[in-house]
């Protein structure tokens, strides 16, 4: 029985099945099978276990791209149908959206519970989802649940001002109501528990990885490879990373650094890269499919994304399940998993030293690369797979309806 598989197979599904209406504003679209995927992923695993996903996936009416024909469907194998919803630009309107994104679905989720009644709301964020489904709950008398995937709990840091404060109050209100709320690590569920100024029914279920798509290669490449994946964010700590290899190229002859993601940061990364005489060995490749990931992952030599404000960061688990040594931030969710020198390594955030030092000794040292890199598959394979992941949100799932 495989790593991957046995979960599964424990968990037999009920005689009736379980009916969860999804939420959330992150989902897959045509073209661009990345967004979203940590929400989209785990809910084929859950269909095995007897889980209908009734799935809408929410985007303001302002906002362009695939999603804004209600049409579009993802190539993930549970479609969504998108709703677009009525919103001020800006922060200024995202503690009233979820409002107004209940009134834009209340007439069709109301027509479908009806039809095949819902036993679940689940919600990933406060707002405007989990406001969305708060309402939803009280119109349908069914309990919602809220996933709560990054720090940013209460939106303040998003939203500033009189608008962040009304932000926070409504994501109270929310955590309040809900089932559970569900977080993607402990750093994550410590952020909700210190805001929410009242006891909130609280769950840790992390992130988890398909460990067939996130494989190691056969062989490691002879060239080396840094391999940096996320959005071109001034918090992800792309800049420190190029003058992290600055301080290193010279030593290692072929050494290139490939930066998967986009972002408002990349013009002036690329600039930096330039004036660093770097830009024939930083290749910056934009924005890619999961498969591509996947395969630039099996490329890499050194995972690293010396990020300073992650909830846990589905990269780092996707990197390790490929069996790669990976370089991430203390303080950050992800240092629940790692453990330094064993299965990863952790350095302080903006620590440019610290950086130059850990990749200097990943590089020098193949034995020490492979070692790191299969306890890091272990860990995976024995903790953060798909098949884990959903099997505890089934679990949870069955104990909101006893």
């Amino acid at each position: 029985m495989t790593a991957e598989g046995s979960t599964i197979q424990e968990l037999s599904p009920p005689q009736e099945s379980l009916h969860v209406l999804t939420l959330t504003p992150f989902y897959p679209v045509p073209g661009d099978d990345a967004q979203g995927c940590f929400v989209a992923e785990p809910l084929s695993w859950l269909t095995k276990l007897g889980v209908t996903n009734t799935v809408r996936a929410a985007r303001p009416f302002y906002r362009r791209g695939a999603a804004a024909d209600s049409s579009a469907v993802s190539d993930s194998k549970v479609p969504a149908r998108w709703v677009r919803y009525f919103s001020l630009p800006g922060g200024l309107g995202l503690s009233s959206s979820g409002a107004f994104l209940f009134a834009s679905l209340l007439p069709e989720i109301r027509r479908l519970h009806g039809l095949h009644p819902m036993h679940l709301i689940h919600a990933h964020s406060a707002l405007p989802c989990g406001h969305a489904a708060l309402l939803l709950s009280r119109e349908l008398k069914i309990p919602f649940v809220v996933t709560v995937h990054g720090l940013d709990a209460f939106s303040t840091r998003q939203v500033g001002g009189h608008a962040g404060k009304w932000c926070a109050r409504v994501s109270r209100s929310v955590y309040h109501s809900a089932c559970s709320v569900i977080c993607v690590s402990k750093k994550v569920r410590d952020q909700v528990v210190e805001g929410a100024d009242a006891r909130v029914n609280t769950t840790v279920v992390n992130n988890g990885v398909d460990p067939q798509m996130f494989s190691p290669p056969d062989t490691e490449l002879d060239v080396p490879v840094i391999l940096s994946v996320g959005n071109l964010i001034s918090v992800k700590g792309h800049e420190l990373l190029l003058r992290g290899f600055a301080a290193v190229q010279d030593q290692f002859p072929g050494l290139t650094l490939e930066i998967v993601g986009d972002g408002p940061e990349r013009s002036r990364l690329q600039k930096l890269a330039d004036e660093q005489g770097m830009a024939s060995k930083v290749h910056f490749r934009g924005r890619q499919s999961r498969r591509q990931v996947a395969d630039a992952m099996r490329r890499a030599t050194v995972f690293a994304l010396p990020s300073r404000y992650e909830g846990l960061g589905c990269v780092y688990l996707e990197a390790m399940s490929a069996g790669k040594p990976v370089i991430a931030c203390l303080g950050q969710g992800i240092d629940e998993v790692i453990e330094p020198g064993v299965n990863g390594c952790l350095i302080r955030p903006d620590d440019l030293q610290e950086l130059t030092d850990t990749l200097t000794r990943l590089l020098q040292h193949a034995e020490l690369r492979r070692k790191m890199g299969d306890a890091a598959r272990r860990t995976i394979l024995q903790y953060y797979t798909l098949a884990e992941q959903s099997a505890r949100l089934f679990r949870f799932y069955r104990g909101c309806q006893s």
